[in-house]
């Protein structure tokens, strides 16, 4: 769906991304993290024919950018850096109008996709309120309804639950994951490694421009080998275990070198209390961390 290579973004002196490539599968909901400055939106405007590429190639869809653009880009959604829209006018009307302006659009069936999309996204009641009117939050559910009205085989969202509360944020995460089933390949630039944990089946990290990890998130998370335990008798659980333990945080030992059956059955053997036992798994940040983190070679 996404595929680059070597691409390469140059403002003057400053290389804002370095030699990327990315490779998002049809069926993806790709999480693409890294921290401001690290090159993400420049990278996203760049596949969106936004900013044109110093070097490198992309393909969408199966086709080359920019070239194909005209046929691609009508199938692609996209929102990009918050939401444009002109505030006197309401969020229908600006809807309206970029269905309009826009390759592909089809007038006949333009009332029926804008309520679908309008209530998709929870504006079905405000739709007609001047856009100047709406909160940061409701700026952001407008342009992921502008995103949603071609029904695109592809969606390109740069935090797209930027300006959301708690409850806007999981209402997103459900349209988005209801897109995926339906067969919407899903590219998701974010910074919220939480959501990002819940909602992505791959990631790509980049740091200074590159790309410095690309895999499955489920493989990336697989379990380490070693065992959380987290009891109230953590002292004589350091005890019992007989050098195994290789950290303790209060209640909460890390334990190498046996199952989790056979540590729980040593330990409710011997009395001890157990709250909690599991494999370990690495936690989103602490891939991100790793991946990013200065190399001493350098």
């Amino acid at each position: 769906m996404i595929l680059t290579r070597g691409l390469t973004k140059r403002f003057g002196s400053v290389l804002a991304v370095d030699r990327v490539d990315l490779d998002v599968r049809a069926g993806d909901i790709y999480g693409f993290l890294g921290a401001n400055g690290s090159g993400k939106t420049t990278t996203v405007r760049m596949l969106l024919g936004l900013v044109l590429a110093t070097a490198g190639e992309i393909e969408l869809l199966g086709q080359p950018l920019p070239r194909a653009a005209r046929h691609v880009l009508p199938q692609v959604g996209a929102l990009v850096e918050g939401p444009a829209a002109y505030g006197h006018l309401s969020g229908r009307a600006n809807l309206s109008l970029l269905d309009a302006m826009g390759p592909g659009g089809q007038r006949r069936t333009r009332r029926r996709r804008i309520d679908q999309v309008l209530d998709q996204v929870g504006l079905a009641g405000v739709g007609r309120r001047p856009v100047k009117a709406y909160s940061l939050g409701m700026r952001q559910r407008l342009g992921l309804a502008a995103a949603l009205l071609r029904t695109p085989r592809l969606l390109v969202l740069d935090e797209p639950t930027n300006g959301l509360d708690p409850q806007g944020i999981r209402e997103i995460r459900e349209l988005l994951l209801g897109l995926h089933a339906r067969g919407t390949t899903i590219f998701l630039s974010s910074h919220l490694l939480a959501e990002v944990e819940q909602l992505c089946t791959r990631v790509g990290i980049l740091d200074r421009g590159r790309l410095v990890l690309q895999d499955e998130l489920a493989g990336l998370q697989a379990p380490t080998g070693r065992t959380l335990i987290r009891t109230p008798d953590a002292q004589r659980a350091v005890s019992l275990l007989d050098g195994r333990v290789e950290r303790r945080d209060g209640d909460r030992l890390l334990v190498r070198g046996a199952t989790a059956a056979e540590l729980n059955s040593l330990l409710v053997s011997a009395g001890v209390r157990v709250d909690e036992l599991g494999p370990e798994r690495r936690t989103l940040e602490q891939v991100v961390f790793t991946a990013t983190a200065p190399d001493p070679q350098r």
